[in-house]
Protein backbone atom coordinates (compact mmCIF):
# COMPACT_ATOMS: atom_id res chain seq x y z
CA UNK A 1 0.00 0.00 0.00
CA UNK A 2 1.45 3.52 -1.04
CA UNK A 3 2.50 6.09 1.77
CA UNK A 4 -0.91 8.21 2.43
CA UNK A 5 -0.20 12.09 1.28
CA UNK A 6 -2.97 13.33 3.57
CA UNK A 7 -3.68 13.73 7.13
CA UNK A 8 -5.64 11.04 8.19
CA UNK A 9 -6.42 11.72 12.25
CA UNK A 10 -9.20 13.64 13.49
CA UNK A 11 -8.02 17.29 13.71
CA UNK A 12 -9.29 17.41 17.38
CA UNK A 13 -7.23 14.38 18.38
CA UNK A 14 -4.07 15.87 17.11
CA UNK A 15 -4.61 19.45 18.43
CA UNK A 16 -4.97 17.48 21.85
CA UNK A 17 -2.06 15.34 21.41
CA UNK A 18 0.17 18.62 20.50
CA UNK A 19 -0.99 20.36 23.63
CA UNK A 20 -0.14 17.44 25.98
CA UNK A 21 3.55 16.82 23.92
CA UNK A 22 6.30 18.10 25.32
CA UNK A 23 8.64 17.52 22.13
CA UNK A 24 10.88 21.13 21.35
CA UNK A 25 10.42 22.73 18.34
CA UNK A 26 10.92 25.62 16.00
CA UNK A 27 8.13 27.22 14.37
CA UNK A 28 9.44 29.12 10.63
CA UNK A 29 8.27 30.48 7.83
CA UNK A 30 9.95 30.70 4.15
CA UNK A 31 8.97 31.22 0.88
CA UNK A 32 10.52 30.82 -2.31
CA UNK A 33 9.25 32.57 -5.89
CA UNK A 34 10.46 29.98 -8.65
CA UNK A 35 9.11 28.06 -11.36
CA UNK A 36 7.72 24.62 -10.16
CA UNK A 37 6.65 23.23 -14.03
CA UNK A 38 4.46 20.47 -11.87
CA UNK A 39 3.17 21.95 -8.45
CA UNK A 40 1.62 18.30 -7.95
CA UNK A 41 4.12 16.41 -8.00
CA UNK A 42 6.26 19.14 -5.81
CA UNK A 43 3.82 18.47 -3.05
CA UNK A 44 3.71 15.43 -2.82
CA UNK A 45 7.51 15.03 -2.58
CA UNK A 46 7.36 17.59 -0.26
CA UNK A 47 4.94 16.29 2.36
CA UNK A 48 6.79 12.72 2.03
CA UNK A 49 9.43 14.67 3.17
CA UNK A 50 8.02 16.87 5.85
CA UNK A 51 6.37 13.61 7.35
CA UNK A 52 9.11 11.53 7.58
CA UNK A 53 10.52 14.45 9.57
CA UNK A 54 7.70 15.29 11.82
CA UNK A 55 7.02 18.61 10.11
CA UNK A 56 3.77 20.39 10.74
CA UNK A 57 2.24 23.32 9.06
CA UNK A 58 0.49 24.72 6.35
CA UNK A 59 2.12 25.12 2.67
CA UNK A 60 1.36 26.66 -0.22
CA UNK A 61 2.69 25.30 -3.77
CA UNK A 62 2.13 26.87 -7.00
CA UNK A 63 3.78 27.22 -10.25
CA UNK A 64 5.26 30.42 -8.67
CA UNK A 65 6.95 28.97 -6.36
CA UNK A 66 6.00 27.66 -2.36
CA UNK A 67 4.80 29.89 0.44
CA UNK A 68 5.34 27.90 4.08
CA UNK A 69 4.58 28.27 7.63
CA UNK A 70 6.00 25.25 9.82
CA UNK A 71 7.09 23.74 12.73
CA UNK A 72 10.00 20.79 12.99
CA UNK A 73 11.16 19.02 15.88
CA UNK A 74 13.82 20.47 17.37
CA UNK A 75 16.03 17.44 17.34
CA UNK A 76 15.19 17.04 13.31
CA UNK A 77 15.88 20.58 12.67
CA UNK A 78 19.68 19.52 11.05
CA UNK A 79 18.12 16.75 9.13
CA UNK A 80 15.12 19.58 8.19
CA UNK A 81 17.96 21.52 6.62
CA UNK A 82 19.50 18.88 4.67
CA UNK A 83 16.67 17.82 3.10
CA UNK A 84 15.98 21.48 2.51
CA UNK A 85 19.31 22.04 0.66
CA UNK A 86 18.57 19.04 -1.75
CA UNK A 87 16.77 21.35 -3.83
CA UNK A 88 19.02 23.48 -5.52
CA UNK A 89 16.70 26.78 -5.43
CA UNK A 90 16.27 26.73 -1.58
CA UNK A 91 19.93 26.95 -1.08
CA UNK A 92 21.04 30.21 0.83
CA UNK A 93 17.39 30.53 1.19
CA UNK A 94 16.70 32.55 4.79
CA UNK A 95 14.52 31.13 7.13
CA UNK A 96 12.05 33.33 9.46
CA UNK A 97 12.69 31.76 12.53
CA UNK A 98 9.91 32.67 14.61
CA UNK A 99 10.20 35.53 17.85
CA UNK A 100 8.26 34.48 20.15
CA UNK A 101 7.11 30.47 20.24
CA UNK A 102 6.20 27.86 22.12
CA UNK A 103 6.35 24.72 20.15
CA UNK A 104 2.47 24.69 19.56
CA UNK A 105 1.98 26.75 16.49
CA UNK A 106 0.78 23.88 14.69
CA UNK A 107 -0.90 20.42 14.78
CA UNK A 108 -1.03 18.81 11.76
CA UNK A 109 0.52 19.19 8.00
CA UNK A 110 -1.17 20.34 5.22
CA UNK A 111 0.57 21.23 1.40
CA UNK A 112 -1.84 22.30 -0.76
CA UNK A 113 -1.70 23.38 -4.67
CA UNK A 114 -2.89 26.33 -5.14
CA UNK A 115 -3.05 29.02 -8.36
CA UNK A 116 -0.70 31.05 -6.52
CA UNK A 117 1.32 31.36 -3.50
CA UNK A 118 -0.21 34.19 -2.69
CA UNK A 119 -3.60 35.74 -4.08
CA UNK A 120 -2.68 38.83 -5.59
CA UNK A 121 -5.87 39.13 -8.33
CA UNK A 122 -3.31 40.26 -10.72
CA UNK A 123 -3.73 39.01 -14.43
CA UNK A 124 -2.04 41.54 -16.30
CA UNK A 125 0.59 39.74 -18.09
CA UNK A 126 2.71 42.72 -18.48
CA UNK A 127 3.18 42.88 -14.85
CA UNK A 128 6.05 41.20 -13.83
CA UNK A 129 6.85 40.02 -10.13
CA UNK A 130 10.70 39.96 -10.69
CA UNK A 131 10.55 43.67 -10.58
CA UNK A 132 11.05 43.66 -6.92
CA UNK A 133 11.94 46.97 -4.77
CA UNK A 134 15.17 47.94 -3.22
CA UNK A 135 15.10 45.29 0.28
CA UNK A 136 16.33 46.87 3.34
CA UNK A 137 17.93 45.50 6.50
CA UNK A 138 16.87 46.76 9.77
CA UNK A 139 19.07 49.64 10.46
CA UNK A 140 18.71 51.45 6.43
CA UNK A 141 14.78 50.83 7.59
CA UNK A 142 15.15 53.01 10.44
CA UNK A 143 17.25 55.33 8.95
CA UNK A 144 15.19 55.66 5.58
CA UNK A 145 11.58 55.89 8.12
CA UNK A 146 13.07 58.76 9.86
CA UNK A 147 13.46 60.95 7.05
CA UNK A 148 10.06 63.44 6.84
CA UNK A 149 9.68 62.49 3.18
CA UNK A 150 8.74 58.90 3.22
CA UNK A 151 5.44 56.95 3.32
CA UNK A 152 5.79 53.54 5.09
CA UNK A 153 3.08 51.50 4.26
CA UNK A 154 1.79 48.20 6.09
CA UNK A 155 1.17 45.52 3.54
CA UNK A 156 -1.21 43.54 5.67
CA UNK A 157 -4.82 42.70 7.02
CA UNK A 158 -6.69 45.68 9.35
CA UNK A 159 -6.96 42.85 11.86
CA UNK A 160 -2.87 42.16 12.03
CA UNK A 161 -1.97 45.70 11.94
CA UNK A 162 -4.42 46.61 14.72
CA UNK A 163 -2.42 44.86 17.22
CA UNK A 164 0.92 45.92 16.01
CA UNK A 165 2.86 48.21 13.16
CA UNK A 166 5.60 50.92 12.68
CA UNK A 167 5.50 54.03 13.71
CA UNK A 168 3.53 56.44 11.68
CA UNK A 169 2.43 53.78 9.19
CA UNK A 170 -0.32 53.66 7.51
CA UNK A 171 -2.19 50.59 8.16
CA UNK A 172 -5.39 50.23 5.22
CA UNK A 173 -8.34 49.07 6.16
CA UNK A 174 -8.36 46.24 3.89
CA UNK A 175 -9.45 42.46 4.64
CA UNK A 176 -7.59 41.06 1.50
CA UNK A 177 -4.22 41.30 0.14
CA UNK A 178 -6.05 41.11 -3.44
CA UNK A 179 -7.91 43.96 -2.08
CA UNK A 180 -4.76 45.98 -0.83
CA UNK A 181 -2.68 46.43 -3.68
CA UNK A 182 -4.81 48.63 -5.77
CA UNK A 183 -6.02 50.68 -2.83
CA UNK A 184 -2.73 51.31 -1.79
CA UNK A 185 -1.29 52.46 -5.52
CA UNK A 186 -4.41 54.71 -5.54
CA UNK A 187 -4.01 56.08 -1.68
CA UNK A 188 -0.73 56.96 -3.06
CA UNK A 189 -0.72 58.46 -6.35
CA UNK A 190 -0.15 61.96 -5.52
CA UNK A 191 3.64 60.53 -4.09
CA UNK A 192 5.09 58.51 -6.58
CA UNK A 193 8.15 60.38 -6.52
CA UNK A 194 8.21 60.51 -2.79
CA UNK A 195 10.40 57.00 -1.10
CA UNK A 196 7.68 54.57 -0.37
CA UNK A 197 8.52 51.78 2.20
CA UNK A 198 6.62 48.29 2.20
CA UNK A 199 6.62 45.94 4.88
CA UNK A 200 4.56 42.54 5.67
CA UNK A 201 4.85 39.61 8.12
CA UNK A 202 7.74 38.05 6.24
CA UNK A 203 8.46 39.67 2.91
CA UNK A 204 6.56 37.52 0.95
CA UNK A 205 3.55 39.80 0.24
CA UNK A 206 6.37 42.94 -0.30
CA UNK A 207 7.56 40.73 -2.90
CA UNK A 208 4.52 41.35 -5.17
CA UNK A 209 3.24 44.60 -4.13
CA UNK A 210 7.01 46.58 -4.40
CA UNK A 211 6.74 45.15 -7.97
CA UNK A 212 2.91 46.79 -8.35
CA UNK A 213 3.82 49.72 -7.23
CA UNK A 214 7.06 50.09 -9.89
CA UNK A 215 4.75 48.51 -12.63
CA UNK A 216 2.12 51.82 -11.35
CA UNK A 217 4.91 54.21 -12.02
CA UNK A 218 6.13 54.08 -8.64
CA UNK A 219 9.76 55.68 -8.55
CA UNK A 220 11.52 55.38 -4.77
CA UNK A 221 10.34 52.05 -3.72
CA UNK A 222 11.98 49.79 -0.93
CA UNK A 223 10.71 46.72 0.94
CA UNK A 224 11.86 45.11 4.48
CA UNK A 225 13.99 42.32 3.67
CA UNK A 226 12.46 39.59 6.01
CA UNK A 227 9.53 41.38 7.29
CA UNK A 228 8.54 41.79 10.96
CA UNK A 229 10.14 38.37 11.93
CA UNK A 230 13.46 39.05 10.40
CA UNK A 231 13.64 43.08 11.38
CA UNK A 232 12.87 42.04 14.97
CA UNK A 233 16.09 39.73 15.16
CA UNK A 234 18.49 41.83 13.42
CA UNK A 235 16.97 44.83 16.28
CA UNK A 236 17.87 42.43 18.83
CA UNK A 237 20.97 41.31 17.42
CA UNK A 238 22.19 44.57 16.63
CA UNK A 239 21.12 46.34 19.60
CA UNK A 240 19.23 49.01 17.39
CA UNK A 241 15.96 50.96 18.33
CA UNK A 242 12.78 48.95 17.67
CA UNK A 243 10.19 51.30 15.46
CA UNK A 244 7.55 48.12 15.27
CA UNK A 245 4.44 48.53 18.48
CA UNK A 246 2.71 45.94 19.32
CA UNK A 247 2.30 42.26 18.61
CA UNK A 248 2.71 40.72 15.15
CA UNK A 249 0.03 38.71 14.10
CA UNK A 250 0.64 35.02 12.71
CA UNK A 251 -1.50 32.80 11.12
CA UNK A 252 -0.86 29.53 13.42
CA UNK A 253 -2.15 28.64 17.03
CA UNK A 254 -0.36 31.27 18.44
CA UNK A 255 -1.70 33.95 16.67
CA UNK A 256 0.49 36.56 17.48
CA UNK A 257 4.03 37.33 19.08
CA UNK A 258 5.01 39.84 20.91
CA UNK A 259 7.78 42.44 19.54
CA UNK A 260 7.43 45.44 21.80
CA UNK A 261 5.60 45.81 25.62
CA UNK A 262 2.94 47.96 23.73
CA UNK A 263 -0.49 47.59 23.56
CA UNK A 264 -2.04 49.43 21.67
CA UNK A 265 -5.41 47.57 20.73
CA UNK A 266 -8.65 47.42 22.43
CA UNK A 267 -11.11 44.01 23.65
CA UNK A 268 -13.96 43.75 21.39
CA UNK A 269 -16.10 43.25 24.05
CA UNK A 270 -15.43 45.80 26.68
CA UNK A 271 -13.30 48.18 25.21
CA UNK A 272 -9.94 47.77 27.97
CA UNK A 273 -6.22 47.50 26.04
CA UNK A 274 -6.08 44.21 24.52
CA UNK A 275 -4.08 42.50 22.05
CA UNK A 276 -4.73 38.94 22.09
CA UNK A 277 -6.46 37.32 19.13
CA UNK A 278 -8.77 34.32 19.50
CA UNK A 279 -11.25 31.99 18.41
CA UNK A 280 -14.65 31.80 19.86
CA UNK A 281 -15.00 28.62 22.26
CA UNK A 282 -17.87 28.12 20.31
CA UNK A 283 -16.55 26.12 17.64
CA UNK A 284 -20.15 26.54 15.15
CA UNK A 285 -19.30 30.14 15.48
CA UNK A 286 -15.52 29.91 15.46
CA UNK A 287 -15.23 34.19 15.08
CA UNK A 288 -11.70 35.61 15.41
CA UNK A 289 -11.44 38.88 17.81
CA UNK A 290 -9.89 40.75 20.74
CA UNK A 291 -10.16 39.55 24.12
CA UNK A 292 -9.36 40.85 27.21
CA UNK A 293 -8.79 37.83 30.24
CA UNK A 294 -11.60 39.05 32.52
CA UNK A 295 -13.90 39.01 29.35
CA UNK A 296 -12.51 35.68 28.82
CA UNK A 297 -13.82 34.47 32.09
CA UNK A 298 -16.75 36.23 31.90
CA UNK A 299 -17.76 34.65 28.43
CA UNK A 300 -15.72 31.35 28.96
CA UNK A 301 -13.52 32.05 25.62
CA UNK A 302 -16.72 33.23 23.71
CA UNK A 303 -17.50 35.99 21.87
CA UNK A 304 -21.20 36.55 23.38
CA UNK A 305 -23.40 35.72 25.66
CA UNK A 306 -25.13 33.69 23.51
CA UNK A 307 -22.22 31.65 22.21
CA UNK A 308 -21.10 30.60 25.89
CA UNK A 309 -24.69 29.32 26.83
CA UNK A 310 -24.74 27.37 23.28
CA UNK A 311 -21.20 25.93 24.17
CA UNK A 312 -22.51 24.51 27.62
CA UNK A 313 -25.18 22.55 25.73
CA UNK A 314 -24.52 18.57 24.72
CA UNK A 315 -22.41 18.03 21.87
CA UNK A 316 -25.59 16.49 20.57
CA UNK A 317 -27.99 18.94 20.96
CA UNK A 318 -25.17 21.99 19.71
CA UNK A 319 -25.54 20.04 16.77
CA UNK A 320 -29.25 20.12 16.11
CA UNK A 321 -29.32 23.35 17.44
CA UNK A 322 -26.75 24.83 14.89
CA UNK A 323 -29.17 23.91 11.76
CA UNK A 324 -30.90 26.79 12.49
CA UNK A 325 -29.11 29.01 14.75
CA UNK A 326 -27.12 32.04 13.34
CA UNK A 327 -23.64 33.09 15.39
CA UNK A 328 -21.48 35.96 14.75
CA UNK A 329 -19.05 33.68 12.89
CA UNK A 330 -21.37 32.76 10.17
CA UNK A 331 -23.52 35.80 10.12
CA UNK A 332 -21.40 38.86 9.23
CA UNK A 333 -19.88 36.41 5.97
CA UNK A 334 -16.69 38.18 4.42
CA UNK A 335 -15.77 41.44 6.82
CA UNK A 336 -16.60 38.87 9.64
CA UNK A 337 -13.77 40.19 12.07
CA UNK A 338 -14.35 43.99 11.02
CA UNK A 339 -18.13 44.01 11.42
CA UNK A 340 -18.10 42.34 14.65
CA UNK A 341 -15.73 44.95 16.23
CA UNK A 342 -17.99 47.55 15.15
CA UNK A 343 -20.74 45.88 16.08
CA UNK A 344 -20.09 44.46 19.04
CA UNK A 345 -22.48 46.65 21.66
CA UNK A 346 -24.80 45.11 19.45
CA UNK A 347 -23.99 41.60 20.48
CA UNK A 348 -24.40 41.80 24.42
CA UNK A 349 -27.67 41.58 26.16
CA UNK A 350 -30.02 44.36 26.16
CA UNK A 351 -28.62 45.01 30.18
CA UNK A 352 -25.25 45.14 29.15
CA UNK A 353 -26.19 47.44 26.38
CA UNK A 354 -27.88 50.11 28.89
CA UNK A 355 -24.34 50.07 30.96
Amino acid sequence: MGQHLHNRVNRRELKERMRHSGEPRVTLSYYKYVQLPDPQQFRDELYRIYAELGVLGRIYVASEGVNAQISVPESRFGDFKTAMDAFPFFRQMRLNIAVDDDGKSFFTLAIKVRDKIVADGIDDPAFDPSQTGTHLDAENWNRLSEEPDTVVVDMRNHYESEVGHFENAITPDVATFREELPLVADMLGDRKDRKILMYCTGGIRCEKASAYLKYRGFKNVFQLEGGIIEYTRQVQDKGLKNRFLGKNFVFDERLGERISGDVIAQCHQCGKPADTHTNCANNYCHILFIQCDECRERYAGCCSDKCRDFSMLSADEQKERAKTETFSGSRFGKGVYKAFRKSAQSLKSPGEAQK
